[in-house]
């Protein structure tokens, strides 16, 4: 069924695990996700960044949403880092249930403004909406970006920022990069700045860039406050990993379906992997 983000993250909040936001750029890894998800009976959010709503079109999206209303676990359909609140608009024009406004990078009086204007609207018209507060790592130019260094959040500015935008969740800094880890740094997450911050503004609490981070502290942070944590380097590695074994050098390897099953396979695997540790398996039982 399709839902809000809101909807399938205050469960997740109230039982104390994590759900996956697997990032998708095509019909097969979307398409694999759902049926992973329906396989393990978790809820899932589909996370789609503007530069792959750019790539696989409006109409695409339109098949996205149709085939949520139609699985048999709750699926929101997410707008992951969105800019600008123009952007947020174009989201909810296309259909999105859950925007993410990420004004990160600017000072805290600018992020907090443009936050409060994307929620009171996106709060008018039922669509739930995701802030950030703090700058996630980052080590390559794809996408969701980042930070040359992490910044990690304050929970004071938590408070007022939560207090004052109506967020329904908000993306935290603890110690993540966005794509893979850098080879020089030991991944280590501020599990303690996790808990203080959950203790303090009680709502959802979204994890960005968790590749490379040892699973016995992604696994504490689903427990302890973490109730989305966003996938898009793990799964496209595997899914594209997969793609260039089954290529190989064969020039008549070339239709899409007997290319792709595989690279799904691959991909399936990873995300299986990943709504067991996060504790999201099963837990589409409680909606």
């Amino acid at each position: 069924m399709l839902t809000t983000g809101k909807a399938i993250l205050d469960v997740a909040n109230e039982h104390s695990f994590a759900v996956p936001a697997f990032n998708i750029s095509d019909w097969a890894m979307f398409k694999g996700i759902v049926e992973i998800s329906e396989e393990t009976n978790a809820p899932l959010i589909v996370a789609i960044h503007p530069d792959e709503v750019a790539h696989i079109g409006r109409d695409m999206v339109a098949g996205i949403i149709e085939r949520a209303h139609r699985s048999s676990v709750p699926i929101a359909i997410h707008w992951d880092h969105g800019a600008t609140y123009q952007q947020a608009l174009q989201a909810i024009q296309f259909g999105f249930t859950s925007v993410m406004i990420d004004a990160s990078m600017k000072p805290f009086d600018e992020n907090l403004a443009i936050t409060k204007k994307v929620t009171e609207s996106a709060h008018i018209l039922g669509v739930s909406v995701e802030g950030e507060l703090g700058t996630i790592g980052g080590n390559d130019t794809y996408a969701e970006g980042g930070s040359d260094t992490i910044i990690y959040t304050d929970p004071d500015d938590a408070v007022t920022y939560v207090e004052q935008t109506g967020v329904d969740s908000l993306a935290i800094a603890i110690g993540t990069f966005h794509g893979m880890y850098p080879a020089d740094m030991l991944p280590e997450l501020k599990l303690d700045l996790l808990k203080e911050i959950k203790g303090r503004v009680g709502i959802p609490l979204v994890l960005h860039g968790g590749s490379g981070n040892p699973d016995d502290e992604i696994r504490e942070a689903a427990r302890i406050g973490i109730n989305k944590i966003n996938i898009s380097t793990d799964i496209k590695v595997a899914y594209h990993n997969k793609m260039r074994e089954v290529l190989g050098n064969d020039p008549k390897t070339r239709e899409p379906n007997a290319i792709q099953p595989a690279c799904v396979a691959a991909m399936n695997e990873v995300a299986a992997q990943k709504i067991e540790l996060f504790g999201a398996a099963g837990k589409a039982s409680l909606y």
